[in-house]
């Protein structure tokens, strides 16, 4: 009887980012992706959020490997984290190892693990596992759905991917090698994309936000042209320097990301800009506006980004006024949309002129529409079917688009993070669970916890009370204080009379807890200031700040 296969979702469902998945056969792992996912406005002070790697770290002795699908951060981007912990090899594109390997150099990690390259339709024995690397198309180059052949069948596990039938780079969707798969063995199970699964029609081809970039170009004629896009979209970066040297311009980039992957997609023939025609930014600003175009990073609004610098007029490199045109050739990810509002704006108040998604087609979508999702339904045909990366309500778009496409609802499983689910000769059945919470990196401390979140929540939104209170430690009379200090509850110069009622309802409730009552302990005693503090605080302003107590012996 064949092996069971277990698959794990440690992140990417239910949100756009964090992508993980573990598949296991024969007691061994391979993860599908190991990504990263940007904070939230509500999470103060996180820099990045990581899947919850507990379980993985519970079974580090069984991990075989890593494939990472492609070069976006969302897909590698925890890698940088993990490899801290455990020591495997990584799969993956040369292009997509190459953008990996930035972080994973960055910390210091390359010595734990080993980065192998696969090509197009290359199949590959990893330990157990069985892949085929099929070419599909999206928005940064040379990326793979992965076919790996268990002894439960084939799962083919799609990635980031759209149908582009005239990609940049000439590249298609290999939706042949994929055919054959499910005409000669079969799909048993399929893993597919749901980031646009409630968008209708097809995804544009990235070809055509070339031509509305040249016809851009001509029309700031004799302006200086700032352009913004992700640093691994180098399809876009192409034809964004396309149209600046078709309009006699230069071409300078902007931000370390960007200055490191166009040389990386340059040294691999990736990216087709001629020598004379690349500029360092330090050169620029001698030449006519009308001669110049800067690439730069921080397309997202990211905080002390190109970009945002630039925005804030703090950028050393280029001070950006009514001279100039900015074009953001991107879309705000979902959490994002008030920090690029916030750059526009900087932009606007300086005179720039902005152009965006809002008002021109200068983007397209890396990832498949509805219609492309029912041809990749009739092409496979899955006995079962879950579908993969994306909020939640994506997710349950793309189930019920592939029941219209026959897909029966009994063999079509919505999962979330944390979800496991076991393939054996008689299908496909929940499995468990394992954690599956948010890891939170605040520099280069990781697991800040939700608690540290709460506290910060708390004093951005209602303060903090700090008293300070000295007592005997024989009589328990209090000798100085209390001291009351606050930040963000009230102005303290402007409330005395409050302050100085908040003293002694605290002096009040000491000096009963150690006279009356006998209380000498200090742990005692902050949780009689801090009762009495806060029942004052809440009954007289209505709010909840955090509230310190600092009880001293003398």
């Amino acid at each position: 009887m064949p092996a069971p296969v277990r698959i794990t979702f440690l992140g990417g469902l239910g949100e756009i980012g964090r992508n993980c998945a573990a598949i296991e056969v024969d007691d061994r792992i391979l993860l599908i992706d190991c990504g990263l996912m940007f904070p939230d406005a509500d999470m103060l002070g996180i820099d990045l959020v990581l899947p919850d790697f507990t379980w993985l770290l519970e079974n580090k002795d069984r991990v075989e490997g890593a494939v990472i699908t492609h070069g976006h951060e969302d897909h590698h981007g925890g890698l940088a984290y993990l490899l801290r912990d455990l020591s495997f090899p990584i799969y993956g594109s040369a292009l997509t190892l190459g953008l990996a390997s930035n972080r994973i150099e960055e910390a210091g990690l390359l010595d734990r693990t080993e980065l192998i390259p696969v090509k197009d339709n290359e199949r590959r024995r990893i330990g157990p596992f069985d892949c085929e690397f099929i070419p599909v198309t999206h928005s940064v180059p040379h990326g793979f759905a992965t076919a790996i052949h268990t002894p439960q069948g084939t799962i083919l596990h799609t990635g980031d991917f759209k149908l582009d039938l005239t990609p940049v780079d000439g590249r298609l969707t290999d939706l042949g090698v994929m055919g054959a798969i499910a005409q000669n063995e079969g799909i048993r199970l399929l893993l597919a994309d749901s980031t646009n699964a409630d968008e209708k029609g097809y995804a544009r081809s990235e070809t055509t936000v070339g031509a509305v970039l040249r016809d851009l170009f001509v029309a700031n004629e004799g302006r200086r042209i700032v352009t913004a896009c992700f640093a691994s979209h180098i399809h876009r970066v192409q034809q964004i320097a396309d149209a600046a040297i078709a309009t006699g311009r230069v071409v300078a980039t902007l931000g370390l990301s960007m200055k490191k992957n166009v040389r990386l997609a340059r040294d691999m023939g990736l990216l087709r800009i001629p020598e004379d025609k690349l500029l360092d930014i330090d050169d620029v600003g001698d030449l006519a506006p009308g001669r110049v175009c800067v690439i730069s990073t921080g397309s997202q609004g990211e905080p002390m980004s190109a970009l945002a610098l630039m925005a804030a007029a703090e950028s050393k490199w280029l001070k950006l006024g009514p001279d100039d045109t900015v074009i953001l050739s991107s879309h705000p990810i979902p959490g994002n949309e008030m920090n690029v509002s916030k750059v526009i704006d900087g932009l606007v108040r300086l005179g720039v002129e902005v152009v965006h998604s809002g008002h021109n087609d200068v983007h397209a979508t890396g990832h498949a529409k509805q219609e492309e999702l029912k041809t990749i339904q009739s092409i496979l045909k899955p006995e079962w079917f879950v579908p993969v990366h994306g909020e939640y309500r994506h997710m349950v778009a793309h189930a019920k688009l592939a029941q219209t496409m026959g897909m029966p609802a009994e063999r079509t499983m919505v999962c979330e993070d944390g979800d496991q689910i076991l393939l054996n000769d008689t299908g496909l059945t929940r499995a468990g669970r394992v954690p599956s919470g948010y890891l939170y990196v605040d520099g280069i401390i990781g697991d800040v916890g939700h608690g540290v979140l709460r506290d910060r929540r708390i004093l951005a939104e209602e303060g903090v009370v700090v008293v300070i209170v000295t007592i005997d430690a024989s009589t328990g009379e209090v000798l100085t204080g209390p001291e009351v200090i606050t930040r963000g509850w009230v102005y303290a110069p402007e409330a005395d009379d409050l302050l100085d009622e908040c003293r002694q309802v605290v002096a009040d409730a000491v000096h009963e807890a150690c006279v009356t009552e006998g209380q000498r302990d200090i742990e005692s005693l902050q949780r009689t200031v801090r009762r009495a503090a806060g029942r004052f605080v809440n009954a007289r302003t209505r709010r909840r700040p955090m509230i310190v107590p600092v009880v001293m012996e003398a």
